[in-house]
């Protein structure tokens, strides 16, 4: 297998982790010599309900049952899909109301800038320096980290970059601005906050110029950070939430909500304005809407915050200069970029799942499943420690 995996099937990385799976459940992973591997990513924050969660696995053999994909999105009407746009909306505030259901989460931010300029007939772009939205070409237009542009452009034109929390750039956001659009939590920058009341005055800024303001939520949405959406945090309600990731419970979707009168625009002038043959498939409409249950209707958010308090309490070394970010949506800030290197692999080696943060080299994701407990949390940093503990003998 492991031969066939470097032969047949392409790799993003010249070294990938190759670990072979063999199974996973709750906050655990299993190679094939049936090794357990306690899991703090969570498939890159997108198992919010750990692995195999038993509301997901019935809601998705349900739906198995009844039917797959009948006709491309939009046309039909598909009982997961529906109800779980119902429970987005009856779970966020007015103006969002309605949501678009895609395959992905840069899929959902193709969608998002595209309803942007259909709205304001703009075609101006405003990103952040260090953002990450995905890798699709209108995705990696607005990525603010040109070390990964450069070998796929021309991209999209008239996307200026500002410096997240520099109020200053905000006089960048014009009358030519159709859109803002910002991570509320810099994920690939090393899980960065916003500070000082920045996402309302940016909020401020795109009212007063006529801009739509998106935010990404692909991280930090579905209870991660201890709300339902980072920018809950942040007193900020955006024009346009784009989400995916955890909102799949390990399912792969995307989604992009805002008020029925911009939504509606995609309708007409012209027709089709968004199209997928595979958004809003059953299958993982019920995954998803099994997900957003169970973290809306249990105390999983709540405890997230309280889980937080237990990570910072445990992680305290000499060689991690910062702990960064919110709830379970966390990253550890070691020495150098040669310690954290060595410190994902060597806890892979003792049995524990750690990884990298795209744009900052010193830093290790912690993000795992909402319903890790106290015990395992426990267990794993007492790894973190005794592998750092190595490294100063």
């Amino acid at each position: 297998m492991r031969s066939d995996f470097f032969t047949y099937q392409a790799q993003t990385t010249p070294h990938p982790l190759a670990l072979e799976i063999s199974h996973a459940c709750g906050s655990y992973i299993y190679d094939t010599n049936n090794k357990a591997y306690l899991d703090f990513v969570a498939g890159v924050s997108a198992c919010p309900l750990g692995h195999n969660h038993p509301k997901v696995v019935h809601a998705i053999k349900n739906q198995l049952d009844t039917y797959l994909h009948v006709m491309v999105y939009g046309e039909y009407i598909q009982k997961p899909a529906v109800e779980l746009t119902k429970l987005l909306a009856n779970n966020l505030p007015s103006p969002l109301e309605k949501t678009y259901l895609t395959n992905s989460g840069t899929e959902a931010i193709e969608g998002a800038i595209k309803l942007a300029k259909r709205a304001t007939g703009r075609s101006e772009m405003i990103a952040a320096h260090k953002a990450y939205h995905g890798n699709t070409m209108g995705s990696m237009s607005v990525m603010g980290f040109e070390e990964r542009k450069q070998a796929f452009r021309p991209l999209l034109p008239n996307v200026q970059f500002i410096t997240f929390n520099n109020e200053t750039d905000l006089e960048y956001i014009t009358t030519k601005t159709a859109c803002v659009i910002l991570e509320t939590i810099q994920g690939g920058a090393g899980f960065i906050e916003p500070e000082k009341g920045y996402l309302e005055k940016v909020r401020s800024r795109c009212d007063a110029v006529g801009a739509l303001l998106i935010l990404d939520e692909i991280q930090p949405g579905i209870g991660r950070t201890g709300k339902l959406f980072g920018f809950e945090h942040y007193h900020c309600i955006p024009d346009i939430l784009v989400t995916g990731k955890g909102l799949g419970g390990g399912m792969p979707i995307g989604a992009f909500t805002a008020s029925s009168k911009l939504m509606d625009l995609l309708q007409d002038h012209p027709k089709l304005g968004h199209i997928t043959t595979f958004g809003g498939h059953p299958v993982i409409a019920a995954s998803a809407l099994a997900t957003l249950r169970e973290v809306t209707e249990s105390n999983l958010m709540h405890q997230a915050s309280e889980k937080e308090t237990v990570f910072r309490k445990l992680l305290v070394h000499p060689l991690i200069k910062e702990i960064r970010g919110k709830g379970l949506m966390l990253a550890l800030i070691t020495a150098s970029e040669e310690i954290t290197n060595a410190l994902i692999l060597k806890c892979q080696e003792e049995g524990l799942i750690l990884f990298w943060l795209l744009f900052e080299p010193k830093a290790v994701r912690i993000t795992p499943p909402l319903t890790i407990s106290n015990e395992e949390i426990t267990k794993g940093c007492s790894i973190i420690i005794k592998v750092l503990n190595t490294f100063q003998n």
